[in-house]
Formats: C-alpha cells, structure tokens, sequence
C-alpha cells in the first residue's frame, strides 16, 4: 500500500495485489486486503483509493487449491464490506483478469476503470460453483437481471470493451492505467457510489423469462445454474442482507457437491497435463505444413491459421486440394462470423496450397493422410529428405505406430504423433505421442504447440489407439456384446445420453463413419486370436454399404430424418447374427447397459496405466472428457469410478470380463488407480 499526495486529488492511496502469477484471491491477499483498508479508515484526510494489481492481473480468481478445505477467514464477503465501509471511494484499476471473485471485488468498489486487455466475469458455474462474494446481487444492479443471467450461467468471460457497452465497467483507457484511474476518482468529487445500494433495473418479465429459459436448456444438467438464476433473481426479491446469505449458503453447498469436486478435478488434470518434461526446452516454431487436404488436414491448417501462423498444404490430388481450398475458405467464413477471427480473407492469407518440395522451410511439418502405414512411411521419408535437420516431423495418426514410422527417417528424436480430433480447429485435445526415441527437446516443443493452439494437451505412449481410442475400442467392443445378448442400437444410446454423454455409442459410430473402424478390424484380422469373441453385425453393414450418416444409413437410417431413426432392417441382422452364435437374447436394462460400459472404460484405463501408456489416472479422464463426450460434470470415467462404491465398481468389472470371454483381460491395478482417482 502507498500513499501519496496528488497536486490535484489530494492524498490518494494504491493498494496493489500481489500474488503471483496471477494473483489468485488466497487467503492471506483477503487477510492483507483486509488489513490495508482497516489501516485506510484511520487515515486522515483520504481523498481516495486505486485497487489494482501486479503481475499483468487484477484477480485472476480464487485459489482453487483452498476449495477441498473448510473455507478459511477472513472471507471475501468481510473484504467487500470493508471496501464499502470506508468512507472515501474506491476505484478499481483493471490489468488483465477480474475472474470469480476478483471481479465480485472488483463490483465491491465505487467504480471499475481498465485497459483494453482487461477481461471481466463470473466464471463460477464452470467449475460447478455460483459467485459467493455477492456476484449474483451486484452484477443485476448494473446490467440487469436477464443479462446478469446469461453471464452468470454461462460463465463467460467478457473483454474490456464489450464490458463497458454492457455497463459491467464505467471507463476503458488506452492510456496508463493508473493516471486514468485517478482521473476517473476525480470525476466522483468524494462521493461515495456503493453499488449493492443501489435498485435493481426495472425490465420486461419476458426478456427475464427468456433469459432463464435459454441458460436452463444449455445446463446440461450442471446443478449450478438454476441455483445461479434462483440468486441472481433474489436480486429484486429479497432484501439485500438477505438475498446475500443465501447466495452465500448455495455457493459453499455446491462447493462441497460431486459436480465441483469433478471440475475442480479436471482442472487440476489439466494444470498437471500441460507441465513441460524434465530436461527439454521448446524450439520455436512459426512455420508449419501439413500433408494431406482432407477434413482433418483442413482443420489442423485452420487451427495454425487461428493463431497467427502461416501454413503451407500439401495435397497429392490437385483436384481434391481445389475442393480443400474452397471448403477452407467456407469454414473460414463461418469461423469469422462466430467472432474467432476478423475475416474469413485473413485466416485464408495464413494458408497457402504448396508442392511437398515447398516444405523446405518449415519448422514443423503434420501428416494428415490416410491411415496406411505404408504410404505414410513412404511420405516420411520423402519429407525427411525436404525439410531442414532441425524439423520436426508429426504424424495425426489415430491408431498407427508411431515407433515405425519414425524408423522411416533419419531423425526419430524429432519425430512424434500430434493426435487432432475432429474438427481440429474446434476440439480442445490433442494427444501428444511420445515415441521411444524422441528427444525431451522434440516433446517440450509438440507440447508448446498444443499449448499456443489453446489445445488440452495430453501425452500417451506408443500402442494401438493411444489412450482414447484404445479406451473407445474397449467401449465399442463391449456394445457389439450387447448387441448379441440382447440390446438395440436404440437401448444402448439411450442409456448413456442418460447417464451424461454427449452422444450416444452408436450414433458416433454413424457420425464417424462405420469404414473407419472396419479398416483397423481387417487391418488388425490377421494377427486376431480365434479364441477371441468376434461381433460381425458392423462388418454386415458395411459390406452392404452401411458407412453411417455419409451414406445415409449405418446403424440408423438418415434417409428421412438427419437425426436417424431405428431400422427395421438392422435390427434383423441383429437378432440373425445372435440366433446364428446360439445365444439366447434377454432383455437388458439402461443400468445395467451402463454399468456394463462404464466398466469397459474403466478397466481399459488401468491397464493402460499398468502399461505407462498413461501417465496419470487425470490423464485419461481429460482425454474421455475433451475427446469422447464422457460428461466433464462426472470428472472422467476414472474420477466417476472413485466416487462410486468400490466393491460395485469391481463387481462390475469382472461381470464385464466374465461375459466378454476370451481377449478381454481384468486389469490387475485397479485398487490403486482407483484410489489415485477421487
């Protein structure tokens, strides 16, 4: 804290935050806070007081490492009262985040000026939370309830400028922060402008209405939001004192609630994820190519483009790199409008169709062809022999070894798997594959990429299907079961959209296409054991011409519907392929579908940590979350596991491997994964 005497304004003090790197609201800044403006109200003759903070931040949030704790005083709320309490005002100097409760602290003060980076909200309900701090209550009183409604179950986060039209700031400057908040100080001439004072904006009960009604059907079954409409309305309903204990009472029981403990869960997965490894720095890289104009060469292109860096693509096919360019630039356009870039034009000026000898330059260099070990050898070398010695080569593969293919080239230590998920430039994970000779340098600087393309970077080992697919393959296999034993498409769908996914097995499988799947099947053929059980339903389909939505019938039939219906005709080849094997069908219900899966899943992952193809159970349940559909307000299929009872979950788990027979192995670390897991 300093104080100073300003020729003008009169004695003035700065009290700044200090906690890096982001100055998360710990406990001891709310004791420090408290204490600063407790000394502030025995200072004679203040004019007034900027409250700002160090380290390119105001308050990023609050310390979510604080939040498995009992919470610990002084509280935020008492820090807020202070503020209001002094009896000079108090302007809040805004640099960079005022998140959760740095922006409650931020709506505690007089007035709210920042710079153009600033970035304001109330994030709470992403990690399964309501503000605390009288979010809820202040935010209504300067924007209103329907528009405090979206922001607060949406959780998003509003730059500087856009804050200002909606009236969550009263000043952006371009100039030097500090200077302007003063000025601003000056503008109030002593006045005290305490906001939780003030009334509430009268508004249409529709436009309220609406706006409770788009928040509640984007939920997605997150507790928070309702409970975030109920506070945010208690803003016109009940007296403030009262309205505050209740916002508070919500947000300490959801704190302690199975839906936050996941999402603080997931976070913590991610922080550990993105740790750079032990003995490599990063090398630069500002110029990639990617070979292969396909979907997803398209989109990893486009996912370079929005951040800032020019790609060359390359495409064997002229016509189909024509038809790349022109699916380029109509994503590029639909990307633009959505407000991630400022046209379509400039995203297109970072892209340029290129000969594969034009790669020369490039500091990276993404293979995006068809999965076919051959010919993606066959390319490797090629491109080893273009681009520079310090280059670094990536395959896209999804299923493929990677270790052979590195063997290809004369630099395997520069050599690994980027594993994109389509569409590239939407979906957050990437799986960064570690190959037995790759360099730390070679994994430090895919990991920096996947970090600079705002992607949830996870690194796996070498096997087939890395960690989420080979997860998938298990999910998969186990529905096939279920087809023989008695289920439909239908029943097994339904049961795990119940449970939380995104979508349901089947309906992925359609959407991805059935040919995917039966490529790795009959490339995987030749080495299956005989003993193994073996669902031939989907090979039926696809020899018939059944490759899901692109062909208008897979699982379901698209041909009237683009949501799918049943068909009458799979449901034939269903029950032929069980009355063929001699199994006698029985009906199987939605609990037991999913806990038949959940176990699959489960198992699936602890053998892929027996094996270190995972480091760490979190890992896995980031990639199932951000790759998979599996239900982030669960925490992963292993964070679920943890929380469920442990000798239910391992009686399903061997009802699972007795009913899959041959091939499917228990895994034998389950206790400890599970226990690694919670």
């Amino acid at each position: 804290m300093e104080i100073s005497e300003h020729p003008e304004a009169g004695k003035l003090a700065t009290v700044t935050i200090d906690n890096p790197p982001v100055n998360a609201g710990s406990r001891q800044v709310r004791e420090d806070l408290l204490g600063a403006f407790a000394a502030l109200r025995e200072e004679p003759s203040l004019s007034g007081v900027i409250l700002t903070g160090a380290n390119g931040n105001f308050v990023a949030g609050a310390d979510i490492r604080e939040f498995d704790a009992p919470p610990q005083a002084p509280h935020l709320p008492e820090v807020i009262a202070a503020i209001e309490a002094l009896p000079t005002p108090v302007v809040a100097a805004i640099e960079g985040a005022a998140l959760g409760g740095g922006y409650e602290l931020a709506l505690g003060c007089d007035a709210r000026v920042a710079t153009p980076r600033g970035v304001l909200g109330l994030p709470e309900v992403t990690l399964g939370l309501i503000p605390g701090a009288g979010g809820t209550q202040r935010l209504p009183r300067l924007v209103g309830i329907a528009r405090a409604i979206e922001l607060v179950t949406s959780g998003r986060r509003v730059k500087a400028d856009e804050a200002l039209r909606l009236g969550m700031l009263d000043a952006v400057t371009a100039s030097d922060l500090l200077p302007a908040a003063v000025e601003h100080l000056m503008t109030m001439r002593g006045r005290k402008r305490v906001l939780i004072e003030a009334s509430v904006p009268a508004e249409p009960a529709d436009r309220i209405e609406a706006a409770e009604k788009e928040a509640l059907a984007a939920a997605k079954g997150a507790d928070a939001v309702p409970e975030a409409i109920a506070a945010v309305k208690f803003s016109a309903e009940l007296p403030v004192e009262e309205a505050l204990r209740r916002e508070r009472e919500r947000s300490l029981r959801l704190r302690v609630g199975p839906q936050a403990k996941a999402l603080r869960h997931l976070f913590f997965a991610e922080r550990a994820a993105a740790r750079m490894p032990d003995g490599g720095e990063p090398r630069s890289v500002q110029r990639v190519g990617v070979v292969g104009a396909g979907r997803m060469g398209q989109g990893i292109a486009l996912a370079f483009a929005l951040r800032g860096l020019h790609v060359r693509l390359f495409e064997s096919d002229p016509a189909a790199m024509e038809r790349a360019i022109a699916a380029l630039r109509e994503e590029a356009d639909k990307v633009a409008k959505r407000g991630r870039a400022s046209s379509g034009e400039e995203l297109m000026a970072r892209i340029s169709a290129s000969a594969l000898e034009e790669m020369a330059d490039r500091d990276l260099v993404i293979e995006a062809i068809t999965e076919d070990m051959a010919a993606k050898k066959s390319l490797f070398a090629r491109v080893d022999g273009i681009v520079g010695r310090d280059a670094i080569l990536a395959s896209n593969t999804s299923y493929l070894d990677l270790n052979e293919m590195a063997a290809a080239t004369t630099r395997p230590e520069r050599f690994g798997g980027l594993h994109f998920f389509n569409p590239a430039h939407v979906m957050r994970l990437v799986e960064v594959i570690r190959t037995d000779k790759m360099a730390p340098e070679t994994l430090a600087t895919l990991l920096s990429v996947s970090k600079r393309l705002g992607k949830v970077a996870v690194v796996a080992r070498v096997c087939e299907g890395f960690i989420g697919n080979r997860i998938f393959s298990a999910y998969r296999r186990q529905c096939e079961f279920l087809l023989e034993e008695g289920a439909l498409p239908q029943d097994i769908d339904r049961a795990m959209v119940d449970f939380g996914m995104a979508m349901g097995p089947f309906a992925v499988f359609d959407l991805a296409g059935l040919d995917i799947a039966w490529a790795t099947r009959k490339r995987l053929a030749p080495t299956r054991d005989p003993r193994a059980r073996y669902v031939e339903i989907p090979d039926r389909l696809c020899e018939m011409g059944r490759f899901g939505r692109k062909t208008g019938k897979g699982w379901y039939d698209y041909t009237a519907s683009p949501r799918g219906a049943p068909d009458a005709e799979v449901e034939a080849i269903i029950l032929d392929a069980s009355r063929r094997k001699g199994i006698k069908r029985r009906r199987i219900g939605d609990e037991e579908i999913r806990r038949r899966l959940l176990a699959a899943m489960v198992n699936e992952a602890a053998l892929l940590l027996s094996e270190g193809i995972a480091e760490r159970p979190g890992d896995v349940d980031l990639v199932l979350v951000n790759g998979y559909g599996f239900p982030a307000l669960r925490g992963g299929p292993l964070h679920w596991a943890s929380c469920q009872p442990r000798g239910q979950i391992l009686a399903d788990i061997d009802a699972m491997a007795e009913a899959s027979g041959f091939g499917v192995e228990r895994a034998g670390n389950l206790e400890e994964v599970l226990a690694q897991s919670g």
